[in-house]
């Protein structure tokens, strides 16, 4: 399956757009991957100005091509991120975060993902982790970055709860591979720059190549070469919420969620940064709230 990207703003501070693969209407999760959201190439000042917003039962993994970030959150963390580094911040229990680019000339390019928590550590408490050594290697043709999981001998040091893969793979131009997978992933590919042919379907920029289970190898070709986000896991058994930025299990937690983060409790704890604001919630909606799993996942 071959998922297009849907525009989002990402705030009303910014001119940046984003563009989100998952979750889809009937792709929810690739293993315990739960959000994709791919932006840039853009001008790195000015591109991003997150204020202060909470999240809950998940982890973000911050992950740039170009640029630089600064992270602040409720921990006390300050942490600037560069290409080639991670950034995974555990929410747990609760956890509130801001996001601002530098000032620098230059191009601001990246990707931020969601892993969703299961059930053992969705309520535990929160974590914020830089990794700047990670897993470098070549493949065949591909020169790969590992993020997250393990890949063909390879292991990330990040912190993580699921079985699943998160890796930066460059596909020189003239590239004709057979790349080996999991039979026992799902996976998906996002083709962030360049030309991508997979399993003899083209894959334009900012599209997702969704695989189910059960499949050996990727058929890889490039005629001017790509960069791609490889993302895969053992499939997420749970049913889940996923609301604004909280992922919970049911109705009355994600009312609790968004309670405690309007009334400013201590789930959330205050933080300074060069942002300044508080991204208020939305309104729960006239309806109640089901958990959802894939559509199809087979």
């Amino acid at each position: 399956m071959i998922i297009a990207p849907r525009t989002v703003k990402l705030t009303t501070r910014t001119g940046i757009d984003i563009q989100r693969t998952l979750p889809h209407r009937y792709i929810r999760t690739i293993g315990a991957w739960c959000f994709i959201d791919h932006f840039g190439p853009t001008e790195q000042e000015n591109a991003m100005s997150v204020v202060a917003h909470p999240h809950v039962g998940l982890q973000t993994v911050s992950w740039l091509f170009a640029g630089e970030v600064e992270h602040r959150d409720s921990l006390g963390s300050i942490q600037i991120i560069h290409p080639g580094e991670l950034n995974l911040m555990t929410a747990g229990h609760g956890i509130a975060h801001s996001e601002l680019s530098s000032t620098t000339a230059g191009l601001m390019h990246g990707v931020q993902l969601w892993t969703v928590l299961p059930e053992s550590a969705r309520d535990g408490a929160a974590y914020f982790d830089h990794y700047n050594d990670l897993p470098v290697f070549k493949k065949d043709q591909l020169d790969i970055r590992l993020f997250v999981g393990e890949l063909f001998g390879h292991t990330s040091p990040a912190r993580t709860f699921s079985e699943m893969v998160g890796a930066e793979i460059d596909v020189p131009a003239g590239t004709m591979t057979q790349l080996p997978i999991n039979e026992s992933y799902e996976y998906g590919l996002l083709v962030v720059a360049g030309d991508l042919r997979v399993n003899d379907e083209q894959v334009p920029v900012e599209y997702l190549y969704y695989q189910f289970l059960g499949s050996e190898e990727f058929k890889i070709e490039s005629t001017g070469g790509a960069k791609v986000v490889l993302l895969g896991g053992v499939p997420f058994g749970e049913e889940i919420m996923m609301w604004w930025n909280f992922i919970g299990r049911t109705h009355e937690e994600i009312e609790e969620m968004r309670l405690d983060w309007e009334s400013q409790s201590n789930r959330f704890p205050a933080f300074e940064d060069q942002v300044h604001g508080r991204i208020p919630a939305p309104a729960m909606p006239n309806l109640r709230l089901t958990p959802r799993g894939n559509v199809s996942s087979s």
